[in-house]
């Protein structure tokens, strides 16, 4: 599907998924305009595959889950386009960003990959202090320029070339209630733990508190969370656990890994 020299340059949209039906259609809709859709799906057992097919993505399925970074770089291989936005179930393109990207892909410009600013809402809120915005990520690029870190999680697009900058926002729905914050906080944690212990680093409580106060102190005083107000104080107290949690659980490793 890449475009011949004289056609406009293509566009596949890629998202992977896992129970994201609730999720998925408001995503879906805001990538209508794009060439091609890809969701690589990991085991749903909710509607996600039904929803993403009526809206006429093209559906894989992996049979794994390797962590973002890899299960990402799985579904680049499936675009077929000239330049892939990435973009999670959670995200949202909106007509000023949409238009926005047809521009900066048609320009002539030399760049190979755009950052664009992820606006964040959590528990219903979009937070615009305490280093969630603007938050500049790289989710628009030539195709046969990038690709994704390995990282289980927290992967980065790395792309060869120049990178511009859009101005319009990503819309985050990035927690819904206090409940999905726990839950990701859990999640996120036991991956961040593992993906140290892989690379050597060691954990002990000292580090766990210590971390997890810089976290609090970092967020909410330097990076003006107060602003926020009282959201923004719980925003910056949950940052703290995830990090404490994450430094207790690397050292819960070294401990069973030690131990052998």
């Amino acid at each position: 599907m890449s475009a011949s020299p004289d056609a406009r340059p293509t566009i596949s949209a890629v998202i992977i998924t896992r129970d994201e039906a609730r999720n998925l259609p408001d995503c879906l809709a805001g990538l209508a305009w794009c060439d091609e859709i890809v969701v690589l799906d990991s085991g749903s057992t909710d509607d996600t595959l039904r929803i993403a097919r009526d809206a006429g993505a093209r559906v894989e399925v992996s049979a794994d889950w390797p962590g973002f970074g890899p299960q990402k770089n799985r579904a680049l291989q499936h675009a077929r386009c000239d330049w892939v936005l990435s973009i999670d179930a959670d995200e949202r393109v909106d007509a000023e960003l949409a238009a926005e990207i047809r521009d900066a892909v048609t320009s002539g410009a030399a760049y190979t990959g755009y950052r664009m600013p992820r606006l964040s809402s959590f528990c219903g809120r979009f937070m615009r202090h305490g280093g969630w915005y603007p938050d500049r990520v790289l989710r628009l690029f030539r195709r046969d320029c990038g690709r994704f870190s390995d990282d289980i999680v927290h992967e980065t697009v790395q792309c060869r070339g120049a990178i511009g900058d859009l101005r319009h926002d990503l819309r985050h729905e990035s927690f819904r209630d206090f409940e999905q914050v726990l839950r990701k906080i859990d999640a996120y944690s036991t991956a961040g733990a593992a993906k140290a212990h892989a690379r050597g680093r060691r954990g002990s409580i000292g580090r766990a508190l210590a971390h997890g106060a810089w976290t609090f102190f970092r967020g909410y005083v330097l990076r003006a969370g107060f602003l926020d107000g009282r959201m923004g104080l719980a925003l910056a107290l949950s940052n703290a656990h995830g990090t404490y949690y994450r430094y207790v659980k690397l050292w819960l490793l070294q401990q069973r890994h030690d131990a052998r």
